[in-house]
């Protein structure tokens, strides 16, 4: 911009106003000035340190300032860790234009060091950095490595049903309504998984909302949901070309899915026309999963004690949705442990709440097929959802 402004000079200066000069001018103004003053930055803004330990980052600075300024770290929770230096002065003159943050951790928790200049002559909004400080290293690998055992074991729990639906070519006994509220549950969870990781307009409200706070949706979120609607549209297949008997989708069903279809369309019309954010509207997509994880297994549980029987339902899918739902919990009381962090379950009990619920629901299912009902099934009957409530 200021090449221009001089070649224009050159060429032609009796087409020069004197309000475009001011124009110019002020635009050389504050490019000069954004290049003087310069701004904050870290060189991570995660760091995870053990108790009684010390790790350290470093806070830089890109240009040298117009005048002096004083530099104050804030702690969030000063009881959890100690930084050195804690404040510092930038004169004008300054060479060193780095400065490394030493960092002890005391006990474990989960803080914030955030950077305060004065007086506010530069930019230092993304200079903070989050601090886990954690009880054990190995509880934390502990922890990774039940995380990776329990989405292996929910990635995988489609497939003993998918293939005891294809070996027996029949697909009677099996609740019709839980794979169309699966696959509805699936799909908007794949899009609050993928509006959060692959939409930057929504990744960026996702920040304004929560300016220090991380995304949390990562790759293997996606796969999950993604694998998940696929693995449940297979299975609904299934229900159309193998021997199905009476059972369909029942009334119940077929009207709550309709439910969650418009309330859907009118989020979308919503976010069009910017009465809402869509940041919002990929939270409602995650609520639809969270209500239908609620009451899915409802139908299965019922169609299994009209009908006396567990064949049909494969009792491997069972036992692997168990074992992802004791992980997964034992995973959320280790880091609670690990980071001192109880509030994380007991402080919203969403989460939990829903995982103790689908427990409950697989040991129904395996009292179901190992104590309740483990005579010869009556196959003739139907496993309808609606049929059960009539």
């Amino acid at each position: 911009m200021i090449m221009i402004f001089v070649i224009t000079i050159k060429l032609r200066p009796q087409s020069l106003t004197i309000g475009t000069m001011k124009f110019f001018s002020w635009i050389f103004f504050i490019q000069v000035l954004e290049l003087a003053n310069g701004s904050f930055k870290v060189d991570t803004q995660d760091l995870r340190i053990l108790v009684g330990d010390n790790k350290s980052f470093h806070l830089y600075l890109t240009h040298k300032l117009p005048a002096q300024v004083k530099v104050t770290l804030n702690v969030q929770h000063s009881y959890l860790l100690e930084i050195e230096p804690a404040a510092f002065n930038v004169t004008t003159n300054e060479e060193n234009l780095h400065w490394n943050i030493s960092v002890a951790g005391f006990s474990p928790g989960a803080s914030v060091i955030s950077t305060n200049v004065t007086p506010n002559i530069t930019d230092f909004s993304t200079a903070f950095v989050r601090v886990t400080i954690e009880r054990s290293r190995t509880l934390y690998y502990l922890s990774k490595v039940v995380g990776w055992v329990y989405f292996v074991a929910w990635s995988f729990c489609f497939y003993p049903q998918i293939y005891d639906n294809y070996r027996r070519k029949s697909v009677v006994g099996l609740s019709v309504d839980l794979f169309a509220l699966n696959i509805v549950g699936y799909l908007t969870y794949a899009l609050f998984n993928c509006g959060l990781y692959w939409i930057p307009e929504v990744e960026s409200e996702y920040y304004r909302r929560y300016p220090r706070g991380l995304n949390p949706v990562q790759s293997n979120d996606i796969f999950f949901a993604v694998h998940g609607f696929l693995a449940s549209a297979v299975t609904l297949v299934q229900c159309r070309i193998y021997k199905a008997g009476a059972q369909k989708v029942s009334m119940i069903a077929g009207i709550l899915i309709g439910l969650f279809t418009i309330s859907t369309v009118i989020s979308i019309i919503l976010g069009i026309f910017k009465i809402i954010v869509w940041l919002d509207f990929f939270y409602f997509c995650s609520y639809i999963k969270l209500f239908i994880t609620l009451i899915k297994y409802m139908p299965q549980a019922f169609t299994n004690y009209k009908r006396k029987s567990t064949v049909g339902y494969s009792i491997g899918t069972v036992i692997l949705d168990l074992t992802g739902g004791i992980l997964s919990m034992l995973q959320m009381i280790l880091d609670s442990y690990n980071y001192d962090d109880w509030d994380s379950i007991f402080g919203d009990f969403t989460k939990f709440g829903l995982g103790i619920f689908s427990i409950a629901f697989d040991v129904l299912f395996i009292l179901q097929h190992y104590v309740f009902y483990r005579h010869e099934p009556d196959l003739s009957k139907s496993n309808s959802f609606i049929n059960v409530l009539t």
